[in-house]
C-alpha cells in the first residue's frame, strides 16, 4: 500500500468519523481506532524492509546485537506509545494520553540501561 492509499484511507475515515460523531460518538472513536490499526498494519510491511537494511549494516559494522536489539525495541516502544496516546487524545482523554506517553518514556529509559552502562564504562576508562 503506497502513501496515497494510506492518506486516502485516513481522509475518508476522518470524514466518516466527523459525520458519525454527531449521532454516535462512540462509533466515531471505533472508526478512528480501526483506521489507525489498518494504517499501522499497512506500514509494518515497509518497516520490515528498513529493519533488514539496518540489521545488514549493524552486522557489517560489527555492532553488538544486544545494542541493536535494544535500539529496535526503543523505536518500537516509541511508535506504539505514540499510537496509543493519540488514540486516547482523539477520544477526548488528553490526560490519559499524556500518561501513556509518560509510561512510554519510562519504559524507554529502563530498556536503555545497558547502553547507559556501556557509555559510562567508556567514560570511566577515558578519565584519569
Amino acid at each position: 500500500m503506497d502513501i496515497f492509499q494510506i492518506v486516502a484511507i485516513g481522509i475518508v475515515a476522518s470524514v466518516i468519523a466527523i459525520v458519525i460523531k454527531e449521532y454516535k460518538p462512540e462509533l466515531a472513536i471505533q472508526i478512528s481506532i480501526v483506521t489507525g490499526l489498518i494504517i499501522f498494519i499497512a506500514v509494518l510491511n515497509k518497516l520490515s524492509l528498513v529493519l533488514t537494511v539496518l540489521k545488514f549494516y549493524s552486522v557489517k559494522a560489527e555492532i553488538d546485537i544486544m545494542y541493536f536489539s535494544i535500539i529496535l525495541k526503543v523505536i518500537s516502544i516509541a511508535y506504539v506509545t505514540e499510537f496509543g496516546a493519540q488514540i486516547c487524545k482523539d477520544s477526548g482523554e488528553i490526560s490519559i494520553g499524556n500518561k501513556v506517553e509518560f509510561a512510554g518514556k519510562v519504559a524507554i529509559m529502563v530498556l536503555a540501561i545497558p547502553i547507559y552502562a556501556a557509555l559510562f564504562d567508556i567514560i570511566i576508562k577515558i578519565m584519569p
